[in-house]
């Protein structure tokens, strides 16, 4: 058997892709046995195999016939095997990153809404009993600068000009809130 596969091998060097494909089907089975018994996956244990043989394959001028190609196969398996756990390691590192960084996200968001109302609520608060009245019927019960004029009996451009002043107050509240 060790003289076919010899065979098989210096075949497979010269670049017989049908030597390749037996010397593959030769040491299939015993390969994905070993891969499943590292990885726990088959069908991860499979892509494992078929890189080992496509690199195989590329760098078949340099394998050495006299070695055992046994061996040298399942140290290649071994070591992409590992470079799999590698990979998954840095993949659980960068989500957990990822995942931290948006609950702190979530975190700080939700700190800066909470600012943002407290301000907000603090603001209204120290405004004109007037700014007040004319900022509720307008925002809460949405009456127009006219209605409003009519109810409270100023022009108009009284309305405007303070719902201006007072929107203006409150959004410097709710930026400040923001800076923080």
């Amino acid at each position: 058997m060790t003289c076919i596969n010899e065979y098989i091998l210096q075949r497979v060097i010269q670049g017989d892709q049908v030597a390749f494909a037996e010397l593959y089907n030769h040491y299939k089975t015993p390969a994905i046995k070993f891969c499943v018994s590292l990885v726990k996956d088959e069908e991860e244990a499979e892509n494992i195999i078929q890189d080992v043989f496509i690199k195989i394959w590329e760098k078949r001028g340099q394998i050495n016939p006299d070695l055992n190609f046994g061996s040298y196969l399942f140290t290649c398996l071994r070591n992409l095997a590992f470079d799999h756990f590698k990979k998954m390691e840095k993949s659980q590192t960068v989500k957990q990153q990822y995942y931290e960084r948006m609950q702190s996200m979530d975190t700080d968001d939700t700190y800066i809404e909470e600012a943002k109302i407290v301000y907000l609520r603090a603001g209204i608060a120290a405004l004109s009993e007037k700014r007040k009245i004319i900022l509720k019927l307008n925002v809460e019960e949405g009456k127009s600068y006219q209605e409003i004029a009519e109810m409270m009996r100023i022009s108009k451009n009284t309305v405007k000009n303070q719902l201006v002043k007072a929107k203006q107050f409150l959004r410097e509240r709710v930026d400040l809130a923001a800076a923080f």
